[in-house]
């Protein structure tokens, strides 16, 4: 019942294994042993922050012209996933960052580039987006938050709830209306800059607070409220207005691919967790691990982990290829997410009444969870995107 075994990717260079395995020693030596007291206390865990900056990743995927890694979207998600295996907070706090990079990088003004991905390589400017509003969630067409132009600038009104990151991040790209008649055409990406922290973060621009969470702790999730905030036009995402659906759907593709990693982290932790506990623990005289009803369960937990890696890893390299894979990250978010509810409910099962005890770390799993099967679009929006693409033919 080794876990050694799973989650393998076959076909990386020599340089990709040695980021995933130093990855994999970085959480194991410094988050694991800490993460369950850091979630307990909802504390941001700048230890590890400052430790993922030292290894260069909130570089990963960043052009080394830029003084990044210039890696793959497969090797920032296989650094998800262990992330995710030790803390999924932790994989969190770098996934927002990445998603704006990555938008920067594909569809920002060289003078957008040349101004935030070298700070952002560095781990000196940390990213976040904004995309939804309070009274929608998976409906981005129906944002209601406007920018209006004002001479060279433009002047925003509005609010934005579920901001990961929101506290802490130094930059925000966030989706506003600049034409009210235009549908998704009349939408613009903003680039906000603003102080970290909670209240006033810019004249006009006001970070209420925490919003408190069931789990995913330590990582903050905010909202955000414009009230007649000023932006010069030079801070729309490529330049030009009526781009910012296409700029989001881009970040949100990539996204779906690394929740999906954070499902497949997850649920590695889990099955390891009800591996370890099956074998110490005994029943009627032997390790529960030997009674086949706790060996088959076992049995169908690492099928699933194994499963929602290998959908994982296609829905990377595809994107990674140039090719369209909304199909493939809609399949793989959605596949990843509901084997991690159920591989970490059944890691519950098997650890008995223990597992309702906040010592043991299944419990905080068990509370983490359910996050991945909203995030970047539920279920049913991910079932709606792979039934539409399916059906073009």
């Amino acid at each position: 019942m080794s876990s050694g075994r799973l989650q393998q990717t076959y076909g990386l260079s020599d340089e990709q294994r040695e980021i995933v395995a130093t990855v994999r020693a970085f959480v194991d030596k410094e988050i694991l042993p800490v993460a369950t007291e850091l979630e307990h206390a909802d504390a941001y865990p700048q230890r590890i922050v400052d430790g993922m900056a030292g290894l260069g990743l909130f570089g990963l995927v960043i052009d080394e012209e830029y003084g990044g890694l210039g890696e793959s979207l497969l090797t920032y998600a296989l650094v998800v996933e262990e992330l995710a295996r030790g803390w999924m907070s932790v994989s969190g706090i770098v996934n927002t960052h990445f998603i704006v990079a990555w938008m920067i990088a594909q569809h920002g003004t060289p003078e957008q580039k040349a101004h935030y991905l070298p700070r952002m390589a560095a781990g000196e400017i940390r990213g976040a987006f904004s995309m939804s509003e309070p009274h929608c969630g998976s409906d981005v067409s129906a944002i209601r938050t406007r920018a209006v132009p004002d001479g060279d600038s433009y002047v925003i009104d509005g609010q934005k709830m579920w901001l990961t990151n929101g506290g802490t991040s130094h930059l925000v790209a966030t989706l506003v209306r600049t034409d009210p008649d235009a549908g998704h055409k009349g939408m613009t990406t903003f680039l906000v800059d603003k102080t970290p922290g909670f209240g006033e973060v810019a004249p006009g621009l006001t970070v209420p607070g925490k919003i408190e969470k069931m789990g995913y702790k330590g990582v903050d999730t905010t909202e955000f409220v414009f009230d007649g905030y000023r932006i010069p036009a030079g801070q729309i995402l490529g330049g030009a207005p009526g781009r910012g659906f296409y700029h989001m759907m881009d970040g949100v593709e990539v996204g779906r691919v690394n929740v999906a990693a954070r499902g497949c982290g997850v649920a590695r932790r889990a099955y390891e967790l009800a591996v370890d506990y099956a074998r110490q623990r005994e029943t009627f005289g032997r390790p529960i691990a030997e009674h086949q009803a706790v060996m088959f369960r076992l049995a169908e937990m690492a099928t699933k982990v194994e499963a929602a890696h290998q959908m994982m890893v296609m829905a990377a390299r595809r994107k990674d290829s140039g090719e369209r894979n909304d199909l493939e990250a809609g399949m793989a978010k959605y596949l990843a997410s509901e084997y991690c509810k159920e591989v970490v409910e059944d890691s519950f099962r098997v650890h008995g009444g223990y597992a309702y005890s906040k010592e043991y770390e299944i419990e905080r799993l068990y509370r983490e969870a359910p996050m991945l099967l909203i995030g970047e679009g539920t279920a049913d929006i991910q079932k709606m995107i792979i039934g539409r693409r399916l059906l073009e033919g």
